[in-house]
């Protein structure tokens, strides 16, 4: 029975990775590039850099959410 839950989270693990580095980081990066570019009022240097940055580090921040629930599911599939 670890074994099974073990792996659904660590299924979980790499969906979320996937969610927050795909959709969250680099999509939501170019989407907020674009509506700051588009914006009538005056542009905000700021919520371009973290448009960027969103997208530069969209593979980093991916692992790392996802790592927070492989590392366990591995753990507890291994007992």
């Amino acid at each position: 029975m670890r074994q099974i839950v073990g792996i659904l989270i660590i299924l979980g693990g790499i969906v979320l990775g996937l969610y927050v580095g795909l959709w969250v980081c680099f999509i939501g990066g170019i989407v907020q590039l674009i509506n700051e570019i588009k914006s009538p009022e005056a542009v905000v240097a700021i919520n371009i850099a973290w448009g960027i940055a969103k997208i530069v580090f969209a593979g980093l921040f991916g692992w790392l959410a996802g790592l927070l629930l492989i590392i366990p599911g591995l753990a507890m599939a291994k007992s």
